[in-house]
């Protein structure tokens, strides 16, 4: 184990940042970019201090371990069921007892559907239960079922050229996965689709990048105005199999039952803490990850890794402060008197300009309910958001930072991942987004999200395998190490990020 030790003569240029003019402007400052550059290298120190604690120090595994407490004690967190509830009041408690700023609940409303019991069994052309996953929002079949022969397609060209016979049928889908944002229209708009032209049920081929029998739920919608029938995912050595099946002319008929039920809305929470900004309280750096899951697994990597990631990087930015804090000069001499101001910030402790806000967001799976309705609530401010983060795509080893914004903004974000040199993580990729915070980008604020092993995230994504087993506590701490720095130096730099 590594401990941190500074010099005063250390601590003295790691808090010389605290002065400077307050500017606030939509790309209307005057400095130039050199400046700029300047000032982000002088938070070196401060990035070594956040990775070593985070990688090597004391706090080493800790959102690992954290993460495990949760999911084993609680289990998945699906939309409305007690079990997320009770995940958030545990939350709420550890974000009191870890010493974060105005802890609180934010109320939000939220859908609430149960898969039930759930079969579906090939009866021709030979016998074979099939591994299915209900997909959220769905209905379910009468308690008798449906048994129908199936129509397999590949693509919804197909289908639309195949219409006259899918009526009466249970419509599979086998089409090949090609990336997630273009194969997951399939499972949203799938049971739709078949329905407009006569099915009875679709079987959606699991949007995955890999399977080992593996079915992968995910949210579905209907549309008004088009009837809706009953759909759930199948594994993709299903999906295949019925495919060569119907290339070699067979009748291929399936017994489908499914129990699933929509209730009425309920009663959730947003779960919110902050570190308070020292100088700019009312400016605001995001960080956020989502609590829900769907109801299989454990909800360890979707997106259990990304919300604990969070927590950790204000763990670490209030946990380095207390830390320096322990200087052994007189610190209530330094605030009373006129000592100079880097002298006082370290007295304070290691606390950003503005204030650092975790949004653990509830009812994400179905479409980012309660980030939807935290923008509702707090849109009046935007002007004040200078970066919103979102980590919902895996906790593995990243591979960068995706960045959404200017282009002059996009350049402070640049110099800010060279501070992750130590990690060798420093790359800004495009398209920062995340389901809860992608209506704040859209309204102009600078967005970013982790860039992780998407093969792998997607090998697990929504299944059965969604448990700890996935996770590396490793490559946890330096995902919350990278979290950390980049929301700490953006919150603490004189100037929010440039907006377009």
């Amino acid at each position: 184990m590594k401990f941190l030790l500074f010099t005063f003569v250390g601590v003295v240029h790691l808090f010389s940042l605290n002065s400077g003019k307050a500017i606030y402007k939509n790309d209307n400052s005057q400095r130039t970019f050199q400046e700029i550059k300047e000032e982000v290298a002088r938070y070196g120190d401060v990035a070594k201090a956040i990775i070593n604690l985070a990688v090597y120090g004391k706090a080493q595994n800790r959102s690992y371990e954290r993460l495990a407490l949760l999911v084993d004690t609680v289990g998945p967190r699906p939309s409305g069921s007690k079990s997320l509830e009770k995940a958030i009041q545990i939350m709420y408690q550890n974000l009191q007892e870890d010493g974060l700023e105005n802890v609180h609940l934010e109320p939000v409303k939220i859908p609430h559907w149960e898969r039930g019991e759930e079969s579906a069994v090939m009866l021709e052309p030979r016998i074979h239960k099939m591994a299915i996953l209900g997909l959220g929002s769905s209905i379910g079949t009468p308690p008798e079922g449906i048994t129908a022969e199936v129509l397999v397609v590949t693509s919804f060209k197909e289908l639309q050229r195949r219409a006259r016979e899918a009526r009466g049928k249970i419509v599979v889908y086998n089409q090949p996965y090609v990336n997630y944002s273009k194969t997951v229209q399939y499972r949203v708009r799938g049971a739709v689709e078949a329905a407009k032209v006569g099915a009875l049920a679709s079987l959606i081929r699991s949007v995955a990048s890999f399977s080992v029998y593996s079915p992968h739920t995910g949210i579905q919608e209907y549309q008004d105005g088009v009837p809706k029938i009953p759909t759930a995912c199948i594994t993709v050595e299903d999906a295949e199999m019925m495919s060569r099946m119907a290339s070699r002319g067979n009748r291929i008929v399936i017994q489908l039952k499914m129990g699933a039920k929509n209730y009425p809305d309920a009663d959730s929470f947003n779960t919110v803490a902050e570190i308070i900004g020292s100088k700019y309280p009312e400016q605001v750096v995001l960080v956020s990850g989502h609590l829900d899951s769907w109801d299989v697994g454990q909800g360890a990597m979707d997106d259990g890794g990304g919300a604990f990631i969070s927590w950790e990087a204000l763990s670490l930015i209030k946990d380095l402060g207390i830390a320096l804090a322990g200087w052994s000069g007189n610190c209530t001499v330094a605030l009373q008197v006129p000592f100079p101001t880097q002298v006082t910030a370290f007295c304070a402790g290691l606390r950003p300009k503005r204030t650092l806000r975790l949004v653990l967001w509830t009812a994400e799976e179905q479409g980012g309910i309660g980030g939807f309705q935290y923008y509702q609530s707090h849109k009046a401010n935007i002007s004040n958001y200078s970066l919103v983060m979102e980590s919902d795509e895996g906790t593995f080893l990243p591979s960068g930072l995706q960045f959404t914004g200017s282009e002059k903004a996009r350049a402070i974000v640049e110099e800010v991942m060279t501070l992750l040199q130590p990690v060798n993580i420093t790359q800004v990729f495009r398209a920062g987004e995340g389901t809860d915070i992608n209506f704040w980008i859209q309204a102009g604020v600078p967005g970013a999200s982790l860039l992780d092993d998407l093969y792998k995230y997607f090998s697990f994504h929504h299944s059965h395998g969604d448990t700890m087993t996935v996770m590396d506590p490793k490559q946890m701490n330096v995902a919350a190490a990278v979290w950390a720095v980049v929301s700490y130096v953006i919150a603490d730099m004189e100037e929010m990020l440039p907006r377009s």
